[in-house]
């Protein structure tokens, strides 16, 4: 098993964190270029983050098939053969020139890009101890902050200068590297145990995780907080594109490295996990990113710029620590139960736009802050719950010695 420290752990996670970057780079790419897209296909403000939303949606659902599968076949190549496949899509959509056809292939293109993100954590399982495990889980999940900062800034920067298109082959261009990088990096997998692939299983190992009420209350956290976090990022778009901002893609881009923070989040959490009960870890961020979406309602940029980076350190400290305890306290079928997390938080991302959007036409921003904070209260119970569940649950052997 790899220990923290060694050629062997950094080798695998350096190979995950770029890995991470890239897909998460694909998947927000399009975000800055929201009010771009609204004016060149005359479509709302809804219609143009269905073009984030629509890939989010089919990642998280095919997120179910990723985690038998590679159960059966093995980790390394199905992540492997899907980011090939991002690369591809992300190469076809720079030709596209209708609005249906860029959902299209952005639908597609999700179907790739869930297969890193349902087998990473459990490629760690299978290899790392379980003191490594909770650092590079930290580790890995700060390449989602990095790919999310990356692909929004290429997709500001270069939207504004030579329009989507251009966006879009420059993603594809840096996937390629990334791409041939994993591939030479990520370790072999030498303690994988390959399991029958029945399709039976995936709903059986559904089953089994939601009945499990430490898991359930994990996927609650993470797609919840999701739920509000990423949505939050497409509707500030607008408000800082319009008066009294006017601020141009380029510079909206800028915005998110705001995500920085999260970086630290994440890789903070894996530290705090020796320290602190992970369901407490849990509240925290939950309540730091409560207090930065209060934060945006102040009207100066920078006291908004503020509040998304309290934001983001605070779900990124939250997030990661969910992603690990599930890992964690799953006793079978690990990718399956990482996929199922991953699957309540992608659907998250994909249905808060919807729920956001009569609070942000009602109240526009101050709107969308009140019903966040609605959500957000609800999800700070839920980590409590989740706290008085885990000091009662003997399979919590951690928790139990403490």
């Amino acid at each position: 098993m790899i220990e923290t420290g060694g050629w062997a752990f950094w080798r695998g996670t350096l190979a995950l964190i770029i890995g991470s970057f890239m897909v998460f780079a694909n998947v927000y790419v399009t975000q800055p270029l929201l009010p771009m897209i609204a004016e060149q296909f005359a479509i709302s403000e809804l219609q143009a983050a269905s073009s984030f939303t629509i890939t989010t949606l089919t990642l998280g659902i095919s997120l179910l098939f990723y985690g038998p599968l590679s159960d059966a076949l093995g980790r390394k190549k199905i992540m492997l053969l899907t980011l090939v496949g991002v690369t591809l899509t992300t190469a076809a959509l720079s030709w596209v020139q209708d609005y249906h056809w860029l959902l299209t292939l952005r639908a597609l293109q999700g179907f790739f890009l869930a297969g890193l993100p349902a087998i990473a954590v459990a490629y760690l399982g299978d290899e790392y101890t379980p003191h490594a495990l909770a650092v590079a889980v930290g580790l890995y999940i700060s390449g989602n902050t990095l790919g999310g900062i990356g692909g929004r800034l290429i997709g500001g920067f270069v939207g504004e200068w030579q329009g989507p298109s251009a966006a879009f082959l420059a993603m594809a261009l840096i996937s390629v590297v990334c791409v041939a990088i994993f591939a030479l990096l990520l370790p072999a997998s030498r303690h994988f145990e390959p399991k029958r692939f029945r399709v039976s299983s995936i709903a059986s190992n559904v089953k089994l995780h939601l009945s499990n009420r430490i898991l359930l209350l994990c996927y609650v956290i993470g797609g919840f907080n999701f739920f509000i976090f990423i949505n939050q990022y497409s509707y500030i778009t607008f408000v800082l594109e319009d008066e009294p901002f006017s601020l141009s893609a380029k510079y909206v881009s800028l915005l998110f490295l705001t995500y920085l923070s999260g970086t630290i989040g994440s890789a903070f959490s894996g530290r705090l996990a020796t320290i602190l009960p992970q369901p407490r870890i849990m509240t925290l961020g939950t309540l730091t990113l409560m207090l930065g979406t209060v934060i945006t309602l102040h009207s100066s940029l920078w006291a908004i710029i503020l509040g998304l980076l309290v934001n983001c350190f605070g779900f990124f400290l939250c997030h990661s620590t969910a992603s690990g305890y599930v890992s964690k306290q799953a006793k079978q079928a690990k990718a399956s139960a990482s996929s199922l997390y991953l699957v309540f938080y992608y659907l998250g991302a994909s249905l808060g736009g919807f729920y956001l959007d009569p609070f942000w036409q009602a109240g526009r921003w101050p709107g969308v802050v009140l019903g966040s904070l609605l959500i957000l209260t609800f999800v700070l119970c839920v980590t409590l719950k989740l706290g008085r569940a885990s000091q009662s649950c003997p399979s919590s052997p951690a928790l139990a010695k403490r």
